[in-house]
């Protein structure tokens, strides 16, 4: 990954904004939606759904603010507010946090989400404030803003909201980005998008941009140029020392580990497992002794139920997560969540998921770090770290069941070519392994 520096270039010009003809009904638009999400959350129904969560979820959320504010802020010292809108976003926030906490000790750190898939990720964090961001509408911003009384607000990797940007800028609030990437297909390169977002990135002070393409791509998003440095992705730095850190003697562990060759399919859809399963069951029939461990994104009675009848359908032995006989399972089926980053220790071969699905691939790097050669499927040219693994010999994309099996085959016989690929694979997230550093120095500048 690229050292801390200046990537502002004579070939970036500033792009043109939005026509004010363009630029103030989207902004209307804007607030109004705000608004009546504000509304909706007074009567979002009881749901497993992710939007009713998130809008009963913020139900109270100003005298949750307040009532912080009162019993816990002490204005004597500064605040590091840190956003990050989901657990993705929240895993490139954690080593900053983390770096904050240890250094500089006299901080008072507050962390927000958006998703109520990070919730729990949020708690696992040591910081003083944990809550959801509020609505973006300029009641909520200013409410937030005077509980906090933040020093400095930084964003992880693009999420920046407008309105409390605004009010934040307007009260000499510190503001910043780090692992800022944007793919060439981002919705955030739209005219209407633009319209409303230009300002509020136009505000960010400092911007840490994982790479030279995506600082190009932030600047046409109204990024400043003398705003921008290459600072590289805090992630690799969390999976990486997560990696070192897991504990093979865990009960978790022992459970699972095996002398069978181990595929490990994490965070997998229906979509990929109409791909993954039909490829295992060549591999069996082909006498490929190799055993599957499989997590799927979400974990639902349903989904589960779905995996555990075609294991008993294709006669292999099987086992929940938690069974004294996973070691010896043909077929074992995580059911539950929180687990998959330590998973991945005990992995030959990987595969994630997401790659025949429209929700996008998920992360590759938590397997990579561990030496464990990654397969996914077609999508995944909005993943970067796929696209390096795949040029850099660590990881592989394919099309269908038959390819699938072909490339599993080929790693699962040759040890030589799988040890090669897993060296390939951690080689690439140690390169990265730094960037936290980087960033925290680009925090600590707008702390200052």
């Amino acid at each position: 990954m690229c050292a801390a520096r200046s990537t502002a270039r004579s070939r970036w010009l500033p792009s043109r904004s939005p026509e004010p003809l363009v630029k103030f009904p989207v902004h209307l638009g804007y607030r109004a939606l705000a608004q009546l999400a504000r509304g909706a959350a007074v009567v979002a129904p009881p749901s497993e759904s992710k939007l009713f969560r998130a809008l009963r979820a913020r139900r109270g959320i100003r005298g949750r603010y307040r009532r912080w504010a009162e019993a816990e802020r002490d204005r004597q010292r500064p605040l590091l507010w840190m956003h990050a809108p989901s657990v993705g976003e929240g895993l490139q926030a954690r080593p900053v946090l983390e770096l904050a906490r240890a250094r500089r000790p006299e901080l008072q750190l507050a962390y927000t989400h958006f998703s109520p898939s990070a919730a729990a990720f949020a708690r696992s964090l040591d910081v003083d404030f944990r809550d959801y961001l509020p609505f973006d509408t300029p009641g909520d911003a200013r409410i937030a803003l005077d509980a906090l009384s933040p020093t400095a607000l930084v964003f992880s990797k693009l999420d920046v909201w407008p309105v409390i940007t605004r009010e934040a800028r307007a009260r000499g609030v510190r503001l910043g980005l780090i692992s800022a990437t944007l793919s060439r297909g981002s919705s955030r390169r739209s005219r209407t998008a633009g319209a409303v977002l230009r300002d509020a990135y136009a505000a960010l002070e400092a911007v840490g941009a994982i790479d030279d393409s995506d600082a190009d791509r932030l600047v046409q998003l109204g990024v400043r140029p003398q705003a921008i440095s290459v600072t590289g992705d805090t992630r690799y730095d969390q999976v990486w020392l997560r990696a070192q850190r897991v504990d093979r003697e865990s009960p978790l562990l022992q459970r699972l580990q095996s002398a069978r060759l181990t595929l490990v399919a994490g965070s997998t859809w229906p979509a990929d497992e109409t791909v993954l399963l039909p490829a295992f069951e060549t591999l069996r029939s082909a006498g490929v002794d190799l055993r599957l461990v499989i997590a799927p994104h979400e974990p639902t009675p349903q989904h589960v139920t779905n995996i555990v009848e075609w294991a008993r359908q294709s006669k292999f032995s099987l086992a929940r997560l938690d069974d004294s006989s996973a070691s010896a399972a043909d077929v074992v089926v995580v059911d539950r969540m929180g687990v998959l980053g330590d998973i991945y220790s005990i992995a030959d071969l990987a595969y994630v998921g997401g790659g025949f699905h429209s929700a996008g691939l998920h992360s590759v790097l938590e397997p990579a770090s561990y030496g464990a050669p990654v397969l996914f499927g077609p999508r995944h040219e909005n993943s970067r770290d796929a696209v390096l693994l795949g040029q850099r010999g660590g990881g592989v994309s394919v099309a269908n069941a038959t390819d699938l099996a072909r490339r599993l085959r080929g790693w699962a016989t040759d040890v030589t070519a799988r040890r090669e690929a897993a060296n390939y694979a951690r080689g690439l997230v140690r390169s990265g392994v730094g960037a936290a550093e980087r960033s925290f120095e680009l925090v600590e500048r707008l702390l200052r």
